[in-house]
């Protein structure tokens, strides 16, 4: 065989197992690899995929801050169903996660959320996540962290924002005569399930910081209920902002543009645990 015949079948042979190598070796797509340490967004009570829907898309499209990555669907089961939009982008991550039982109690719902986070971590290898959370979202979340944060298979919680929240509870009667379900029930002051988020303040880990939103315009998470998360979180780690906005409703703080940019700028500020 002379010298110009080797060189072919040794080309040959590189390109052959060149498309072996592509075949039969598994490996995790670009998207899987690109996740990056996310922002999770948990709606509230009877929220859907619109509750964070418009300010992701305000995120991603109108102001660049990154892309929505993921999409999470938990049954009423706890079964999940996960969309990866990531499409191979290196940018800060969004994640939205939607409970198809809208309704369930702080117990199911957190330990739902759990899962997500448990997942992420297992199947994009994301060892730290923010959390956002609109509503009975802000409770639910902080309830997910005193629960089933320090455990190894979930990533950490560096920060937290909650928007709406009434850690307090839901003081009008009538909004009670109208929702009568599980989260309902757990919404009212001094719930059991609000008593067990205000006895476990110290499983809050001391790296957490928090940003806590409020408009002294909501009429269902009112301006005190919201501030009651004063005596749950430490002072040092509780950075609040109560939006002095009659014509600011519930609902409306998710569509805002000036709770935007609380919450970017709040997520570019260095994590104090670094």
């Amino acid at each position: 065989m002379d010298k110009k015949q080797i060189i072919s079948t040794v080309s040959l042979l590189a390109i052959i197992v060149s498309i072996i190598l592509v075949i039969y070796i598994p490996k995790e797509t670009k998207s899987e690899q690109n996740i990056g340490n996310p922002t999770v967004f948990v709606h509230g009570y009877k929220g859907t995929f619109n509750s964070f829907g418009n300010m992701l898309n305000r995120f991603e499209y109108r102001y660049d801050w990154g892309n929505k990555a993921l999409v999470y669907r938990v049954s009423p089961q706890g079964r999940i169903n996960v969309t990866n939009l990531s499409k191979g982008k290196t940018e800060p991550a969004f994640v939205q996660v939607i409970f198809e039982n809208n309704r369930a109690s702080f117990l199911d719902t957190s330990s739902w959320l759990a899962s997500v986070l448990s997942h992420m971590k297992e199947t994009y290898h994301i060892n730290k996540v923010n959390l956002v959370g609109h509503s009975m979202g802000g409770l639910v979340a902080l309830k997910s962290i005193q629960e089933y944060q320090g455990q190894k298979q979930y990533p950490r919680v560096a920060k937290l924002i909650t928007i709406g929240s009434p850690f307090d509870g839901i003081y009008s009667n009538r909004y009670f005569q109208i929702h009568r379900d599980a989260a309902a029930a757990d919404l009212k002051p001094n719930s059991a399930a609000l008593q067990t988020i205000r006895e476990k303040k110290h499983t809050i880990p001391r790296g957490l910081d928090v940003l806590n939103i409020g408009s002294t315009g909501d009429l269902v998470a009112m301006p005190e209920s919201v501030q009651s998360l004063r005596s749950i979180v430490r002072k040092g780690q509780l950075q609040e902002k109560m939006i002095e906005d009659n014509m600011l409703g519930h609902s409306e703080l998710h569509e805002s543009t000036q709770v935007d940019k609380l919450i970017h700028s709040f997520l570019q500020s260095q994590d104090a645990t670094q």
